[in-house]
């Protein structure tokens, strides 16, 4: 008899099937329209070449963790160790760092999407453990849209993910909405992904009724397929970089043709008398006009002033995609798009307004206003008795400056003296800029500890690695952002060799450290899920939502909430358009806010009391482009979710070759004399990476696009600049903040060449074991 298990990913729930102890079937749920074929690769979780399967430490960091050189990380040989030796060695070094250096120099650099699961969810389980033995330097935003979590409240007075949870549904666009202008597009591959979860890929259904009502749609990109190719959409293909100069000028005609809603900027915004000057050109000589933005963003004049006339003329929306924000001054689109959309006063109204970071995951565009009144369980963290913390993209400047002062939404903070780095769920080799660069940082610290299932770049570049287990491998259950639907994730698998899952992991530290009863309350991780179902339990029961029984829940596939017990949202900008006096924004006019004061008082070079263009460093047309003619389009990939699972066999029938594909058009590769399917070496002097060409009139000149998550490959991994073989692009990008106010990444804003390849490939290897030796009887550490 064949028995499916539920389980859940972050690209959707799914039933699973074993045979012989091997995951032999992997089936979507029935009410799925659309599922993600990323879930095939789970059946290659337990590759034997990518699977940490015991514990294992640097070779020198064994024979001395005291005096052992971080330089040698990745490049030297690890050693199998037992798992009391290792937890020995671990907790040795926290308690030798806390004592010598406090809690502040270690750093908790738990970043990203790990499990689905809401009690083996790795940052809540590294967080409470160190929070437990008094605390650590932090990180503060995310890499996706770091920039929108600081301009959004300054100016809007909203959270980030708030306002991108209430942008407007598919049914009030097909309802009230005539014209959409996409600027960087709704990409289908976006929408596989919903942070844990998802029940139903309804994207490609919901955008369809959107062309079956009528809505045309303009792409502002340098990519055509980052919108469906069945919404026959209108494609700007926009120079990278230069979208606020295209804004600027669709601003322009709306003011100088007098076609802007002035009630609606004198009622519910602040500071337009202060920006309207530089927008004519008053205040520095230079209009922001169609013709002065087509000399930057490569889009012709007259196209421009079309585009605005169009968007006063019909129920306009304006949707901007997480990557434009991802770039040199990224704050400031984000920053004029809210601006265009006060001018065209349709912020508040079904169906139109501005529809941030729209589409960048499922659940952020197509949704109802149908959500979980409440907060599902999670395991407590604690509070960290640490202040000190840094924006997320900032790890490297962290470690390579120690005491070095930066800026940072308004606040002048000192970088800490980082001794001791613990990782647990994330890749940061996959996810940071300039790879060479962290590489260096890397070599910084005392120790580096890393929990990890796989041998990535990250574990490959750590002094002690804790082979940790895959939620296959364990029981938990998932609810996805926003999502109306839980599901229970059953143990499939058994743990891979001797992993064991973050939980006991931290256990076992806890109790050398003399805190294991207060980190585990005397709980099973069954009974911990239980009890964070119970806590879901009781808080639904709050507002008056019924969930069942946990015996109920554990032997269903998915449970969705009751739609009848649950009100429909009313969104806050609706809201503040009824009634600003009465539901004022989160600002200090309480409007929304075209000039900012606080941000004018900072007075920073980068960023300024009001939107406006500065300057890029990477871009085409700038000196840089002259030595590296190529904008580079680090997007996210089609077949994985950022790095994870690159070895399964979803992600590899993406490559070429083994390498990742890279996109070229036509002109740009006959220059070059590169043909389909020819390997080519992208570089510049950062780095180099190899790839697979692939030539295509969707991407407009001056541009190549080579997605991000292929696994870090240096050929050499004892230099210091080796050239990557495997195509990862941010051995390529720019490590810079996006501006002295946000500190987000900056990583679209990179310019690149690239020519043929024609010696021999070299192999792809970190797919295999890394290189291990043995040690004689008596060789443990002093």
């Amino acid at each position: 008899m064949t028995t499916f298990k539920p389980t859940s990913t972050h690209w959707g729930h799914y039933r699973v099937n074993t045979r012989n102890g091997v995951l032999s079937e992997v089936l979507a749920n029935s009410a799925d329209s659309n599922p993600s074929p990323i879930a095939q690769s789970l059946l290659d979780s337990h590759h034997s070449g990518c699977r940490v399967p015991a514990p294992h430490i640097r070779a020198s960091y064994l024979k001395a963790p005291h005096r052992n050189s971080g330089s040698l990380r990745g490049a030297e040989p690890f050693v199998q160790v037992p798992w009391d030796e290792a937890l020995d060695i671990a907790s040795d070094a926290l308690l030798r760092t806390i004592d010598s250096h406090g809690n502040e120099a270690i750093y908790g650099g738990s970043y990203g999407w790990s499990s689905a699961g809401r009690f083996h969810h790795a940052q809540s389980q590294l967080k409470r453990f160190l929070n437990q033995i008094g605390g650590c330097t932090y990180s503060v935003q995310n890499y996706s849209f770091a920039t929108a979590q600081v301009i959004l409240p300054r100016i809007i007075g909203m959270d980030a993910t708030a306002i991108m949870l209430q942008a407007p549904t598919i049914e009030d666009i097909c309802t009230h909405c005539k014209l959409m202008v996409c600027f960087g597009g709704i990409s289908m591959k976006n929408t596989q992904i919903n942070q844990g979860g998802i029940a139903n890929h309804s994207a490609e259904d919901d955008l369809k009724k959107v062309k079956n009502a009528g809505v045309d749609l303009v792409l502002v990109s340098p990519v055509r397929n980052d919108v469906a190719g069945f919404m026959d959409a209108q494609w700007m293909a926009v120079r990278p970089n230069a979208d606020a100069a295209l804004m600027l000028a669709l601003a322009h005609t709306l003011y100088t043709e007098n076609l802007y809603d002035k009630d609606f900027i004198s009622r519910y915004t602040s500071g337009f008398e202060k920006f309207a000057p530089y927008l004519t050109g008053a205040t520095d000589g230079v209009a922001k006009d169609a013709q002065w933005a087509s000399q930057l963003c490569d889009i012709n004049a007259e196209a421009i002033v079309t585009l605005a006339r169009r968007m006063a003329a019909e129920p306009c929306l304006l949707s901007i995609s997480w990557s434009l924000q991802r770039t040199e001054h990224g704050d400031q689109p984000y920053w004029l798009i809210t601006v265009l959309g006060a001018m065209l006063g349709n912020i508040g109204l079904p169906g139109q307004g501005v529809g941030y970071g729209y589409g960048c995951i499922h659940n952020f565009g197509f949704i109802d206003r149908h959500r979980p009144p409440f907060k599902f369980g999670e395991l407590p963290q604690g509070k960290n008795p640490v202040s000190t913390y840094i924006p997320v993209a900032r790890v490297a400047d962290m470690l390579l400056n120690p005491g070095t002062q930066f800026q940072f939404n308004g606040e002048a903070l000192e970088y800490p003296d980082i001794k001791l780095v613990y990782w647990c769920g994330g890749n940061p080799f996959h996810h940071h800029q300039d790879l060479n660069r962290l590489r260096q940082a890397f070599s910084k610290p005392d120790t580096i500890i890393v929990n990890e299932p796989f041998w990535t770049a990250t574990a490959r570049q750590a002094d002690i690695v804790f082979p940790s287990t895959i939620p296959l491998e364990r029981e938990d259950f998932a609810c996805g952002t926003a999502d109306l639907v839980a599901s229970p994730m059953h143990q499939a698998l058994a743990p891979y060799a001797q992993s064991r899952d973050d939980y006991a992991i931290f256990s076992g530290m806890a109790e050398r450290m003399g805190i294991g009863e207060q980190f585990t309350e005397n709980r099973t991780p069954e009974q911990w899920v239980r009890q964070l179902w119970q806590t879901s339990i009781d808080r639904a029961r709050e507002v008056n939502v019924t969930l069942p029984s946990f015996e109920a829940f554990w032997e269903s596939d998915l449970f969705e909430l009751n739609r009848d017990e649950i009100e429909p949202v009313e969104f806050a900008f609706e809201r503040f358009r009824m009634d600003p006096e009465g539901e004022p924004l989160d600002t200090p006019s309480g409007k929304i806010e075209i000039f900012s004061v606080p941000i004018d008082s900072f007075q920073l070079h980068n960023c300024a009391g009001h939107p406006k263009w500065f300057d890029k460093t990477e871009f085409l047309g700038s000196p840089r482009a002259q030595e590296y003619p190529l904008a580079l389009n680090s997007n996210q990939p089609v077949t994985r979710l950022h790095s994870q699972y690159d070895f399964g066999r979803t992600s590899l029938r993406g490559k070429r070759n083994q390498r990742e594909v890279v996109l070229f058009n036509p002109t740009d590769a006959k220059a070059r004399n590169i043909n389909e399917g020819d390997a080519v070496r992208i570089f510049n002097d950062r780095g180099a990476t190899l790839a697979s060409a692939s030539i295509t009139d969707a991407v407009r000149t001056g541009v190549i696009v080579l997605p991000t998550g292929a696994w870090y490959d240096p050929q050499d991994p004892g230099a210091s600049n080796s050239l990557d073989v495997h195509g990862n692009p941010n051995v390529l990008t720019r490590d810079a903040g996006s501006s002295e106010l946000a500190q987000g990444t900056s990583a679209h804003s990179t310019l690149v060449q690239a020519e043929r390849y024609t010696q021999p490939l070299p192999p792809v290897k970190v797919f295999e074991q890394p290189p291990t030796i043995t040690r004689d009887v008596g060789q443990a550490a002093k």
